[in-house]
């Protein structure tokens, strides 16, 4: 993975904490794959349009997301970045700050990369 690649992918994952934080559903839209999924630390996996819905709803609302590490990596042809955060949210009325490891992979498209599934775990 080339230094090009590597700051490419921070600067992705650093935006992707932006737009959640600001409740930015439409800046997520343009940042993650159609067939994006999350895969939260309960083991549900969520489409795009439900997260994303969920997050203009107001059922999840993010508050503060503070990257400790991130790490890249790749599997064959697809990079990957692991991020531990801190991530201070109301989840379905809960609120709590989790220590989140977000996994992401990624996808080329155009001259940029996107977001293709994100796994949330616990740390």
């Amino acid at each position: 993975m080339t230094d090009v690649t590597a700051g490419a992918l921070r600067a992705l994952h650093d935006a992707l904490c932006e737009a959640i934080i600001a409740g930015d559903a439409a800046e997520l839209a343009s940042i993650l794959t159609d067939e994006f999924t999350l895969t939260h630390m309960t083991g549900y996996v969520q489409s795009k349009s439900e997260w994303l819905d969920a997050i203009e709803t107001g059922q999840m609302q993010y508050h503060r997301m503070d990257t400790v590490e991130a790490t890249l990596s790749a599997e064959g042809t697809t990079p990957g970045l692991t991020a531990r955060t801190l991530t201070d949210a109301t989840i379905w009325g809960s609120r709590s700050t989790w220590r989140l490891t977000l996994r992401s992979w990624f996808e080329p498209h155009g001259d940029d990369w996107v977001i293709a599934r994100t796994v949330a775990s616990t740390w």
